[in-house]
This record gives structure tokens, sequence and C-alpha cells, in this order.
């Protein structure tokens, strides 16, 4: 027994190690299931890369959830989300440049981001309890990558590589959550003005906040909870689109506003 957890244990060290290649070098890596296939240990591959991040100084803002789309959950062969964290240095501003070198395999998709008021630590959590805690709402655009070659992804490889989160872009005008209904928010995607995605808040696991109500739950009894100041990002509305450099993207978000996201050549 304890020579298998030590192989479990060296197996998760070299699947954070091969991520962690990758991102420093920008040269994707082969996928991480020959060495890690459960959630539960790719859950703790992520976890070695988060505290490392720490250790560089990395400052945690938030969640992001990932595979909330049933579309996007047939076409990775995935049953279930996932999560990641977010970083300060994730996170660029409205409309000004986001250096597109940062990115591996960089994915655009439109988002509504929850900012919390307040903690959710134990759980489980009720949707009332979770609206309670949520200070404003945002439009987002996430910046998703992967650090796996050509998105060869399973659960246990996108839960490893961080939900492969890369960036994100918040709106700038927040807005209250209290009489807006997310799950029949529409949301339009463009890139240089032309449509790209479209969807609405029903995408999102059926409603934005049962995908934060499940975060808030996974989360509560672990090491880092969801707590005021957090920003959440709860999942895709439509069609994810590839990134090409100069592309100029805005989401716009019914009751939301908008939020754009401009990369660099």
């Amino acid at each position: 027994m304890q020579d298998e957890w030590s192989q479990a244990v060296d197996a998760r060290g070299q699947a954070a190690d091969r991520l962690l290649e990758a991102a420093r070098t920008g040269k994707p890596c082969a996928p991480i299931r020959d060495l890690v296939n459960t959630v539960d240990g790719a859950y703790a591959v992520q976890e070695i890369n988060t505290r490392r991040a720490l250790d560089e100084g990395r400052r945690p803002v938030g969640r992001k959830i990932g595979v909330t789309n049933l579309l996007m959950q047939k076409q990775f062969g995935i049953d279930q989300p996932d999560y990641g964290m977010l970083f300060a240095d994730m996170s660029y501003l409205d409309g000004l440049p986001v250096p597109l070198e940062r990115f591996l395999q960089p994915r655009a998709e439109a988002e509504i981001a929850l900012v919390m008021g307040a903690d959710l630590v134990g759980g489980p959590f009720t949707v009332a309890e979770v609206i309670r805690a949520v200070d404003f709402v945002l439009p987002a655009i996430e910046i998703a990558d992967s650090r796996v070659a050509d998105w060869d992804i399973t659960l246990a490889d996108t839960i490893a590589d961080n939900a492969s989160g890369g960036a994100f872009v918040l709106g700038s005008t927040p807005v209250s959550l209290m009489g807006s209904d997310l799950r029949l928010a529409t949301m339009t995607m463009t890139r240089g003005g032309q449509e790209v995605s479209a969807g609405s808040g029903a995408a999102c696991m059926g409603h934005p906040l049962n995908a934060a109500v499940w975060l808030a739950t996974a989360l509560g009894g672990g090491a880092f909870p969801l707590r005021a100041g957090d920003v959440v990002l709860t999942g895709s509305l439509g069609p994810v689109v590839p990134v090409e450099p100069g592309d100029a993207f805005e989401a716009r978000i019914d009751g939301l506003g908008s939020v754009r996201a401009v990369f660099s050549r």
C-alpha cells in the first residue's frame, strides 16, 4: 500500500511538472492522463501548481467553472463541470490590448461573472444562500487556454490544467442580481463586428446560479472556499471561438451590457 501511495504521489508530481513546463516554455505538452486519470488525482495535480503559484507571489482572485455547456461536454466527452483558480495576473481590462504571446492555444468565450460579497464556507449551499452572497454581476470574456497539445483533453487533463484557464476580461458596469433573470439573458459575441457566438444563460447548467451553487458546495469544505470579493466565471453561454492575432471580440449580454477583449498582433 505504501508503494502504491508513493507511486500515486510521484505520478501527480510528474503531471504537475509536465503542465508547468508547457506553460513556462510555451510549448504544449502531451496529455497527463497517462499519469493521472481520476478526478481526485487531477484536482491534486491542480493544487500542486496552485500552491507553486502562491509561493511565487501570485494572488488568487476567484474561480472559473468549466465545461458547464452540454454541447462542450459532448464535444470533449466530459460528463460534469470542473473548476480552476483565477489569479490577479490573469485579469485584463475592457477594450485594452491582451498580449497574445502569453497563450498557447487561446479560445474566447462569453460568460456571466458573479462577484461575491460574502464568504461561502462549509455547505452544501442552497441557491438562496448563494444569491444572498453575490454582490453584483458583470459580463465577461474568458480566454480559455490549454497546455495540452491540440486540446486533446479528457476531464482529468483539463482539471489538472487549472480547468484550461488562461485569462479573463470583465465589464466595468456592475449590475445587481436582484430582479435579474440570468437564465433568460441572451448573449451575442462578435469578432470584428461579425457574430461568432450566441447563446443564453440557460446554456450554463440551465442557469448560471446552478453553476455557482455547484461550485460553492464543491469548494466550501476545502482549503480555498469562495470569499468576499472573489470573481466567479460561471461558464460559457455559447460556442467558444479560436483567437487569432489582432482579433477584437465584443460580448453583449442582455441586461448586463457589454465587454471587449482585444488581442495584440
